[in-house]
């Protein structure tokens, strides 16, 4: 897959079908837009996929984005669904004061030579957000293009979006957000060194500081599987500051099931199943262990059902 964070300029012969919007979540809506635009694609036809480096509301509002995807969580996610181009267009004020024609124009059309448009009934683009999905079948009758409007994938009786999937998250409901998804979430970092209390309790644990722009669920207690060097191991994870012990940054924090490995540097990749419980200040740290095996006896009964 080719990622850039420019607008791509085709070779003469080679034409494009193409979905716009924000992606957020890459959720299971967006993947219904993405296998329409690759059914199009083939040795002439790349499948694109346009989003911007930053939401236009948070560019306007001046508000620092939390993300459901980091940038290059979203490349990854993109690149296994088979996508050809991910094109992450800096979104600036030449950007939001363009009229909608203009950005079809040179972009869809100079650029990226489009044939086929895959978008949802309610995205809009250009000045004032007057462009439209009409309009784009309109101009498409101009230009030589379709644009198929897509009717959202729904969950429970209600649009699925990224919205839907932050309410969800924010409450803690893990089996609902990976629902929407249609796969796990999950995030990232680097295994760290903490404080190894964990070890004086007979509890070691892996600690990774989450990227920043990361959304995360509640602080809290999780069932959660690690990928790590290739291996999957199951465990419980802690969302939070560890009040216990008065920790003053947010972390991730694991008990690996069945690892005794040294692990400090290795990538480690979380996924969350199923909120346990809020997370507490304890008042010793053997009220601390006593929770703790606790929680872990119910994460193992969680996968010994799961089989």
């Amino acid at each position: 897959m080719i990622y850039t964070t420019q607008i791509p300029h085709l070779e003469k012969e080679v034409r494009s079908s193409v979905t716009l919007g924000k992606f957020d979540g890459l959720h299971r809506g967006h993947q219904k837009l993405i296998n329409l635009i690759r059914r199009e694609q083939g040795e002439k036809n790349r499948s694109v996929v346009f989003t911007f480096d930053v939401s236009p509301r948070s560019y306007i509002l001046h508000t620092p984005p939390k993300y459901l995807l980091t940038y290059e969580e979203r490349r990854e996610l993109a690149e296994s669904l088979g996508v050809d181009i991910l094109a992450e267009c800096p979104f600036t004020e030449e950007l939001m004061h363009m009229e909608p024609e203009d950005f079809v124009k040179e972009y869809l059309i100079e650029r990226l030579h489009v044939c086929y448009l895959a978008v949802g009934p309610d995205f809009r683009f250009g000045y004032q957000r007057r462009g439209t999905p009409e309009l784009l079948q309109e101009l498409g009758r101009t230009y030589g293009f379709r644009t198929e409007i897509v009717e959202k994938e729904k969950y429970k009786g209600r649009d699925i979006s990224s919205t839907f999937v932050r309410e969800e998250l924010e409450k803690g409901h893990m089996e609902e957000v990976n629902q929407l998804l249609g796969y796990t979430y999950f995030t990232k970092g680097e295994i760290v060194h903490g404080r190894q209390l964990g070890r004086t309790i007979g509890i070691p644990t892996a600690n990774l500081i989450p990227p920043v722009i990361k959304k995360l669920p509640p602080n809290g207690v999780y069932i959660t599987e690690s990928l790590i060097q290739g291996r999957i191991y199951q465990g419980i994870t802690n969302v939070g500051y560890k009040p216990t012990v008065k920790e003053n940054f947010l972390g991730v924090e694991t008990y690996l099931f069945s690892c005794n490995a040294d692990l400090y540097g290795q990538e480690a990749e979380v996924k969350f199943y199923r909120y346990l419980r809020p997370e507490i200040k304890f008042s010793s740290l053997e009220e601390l262990k006593c929770q703790m095996l606790k929680d872990i006896e119910e994460g193992k009964d969680y996968f010994r059902l799961k089989k």
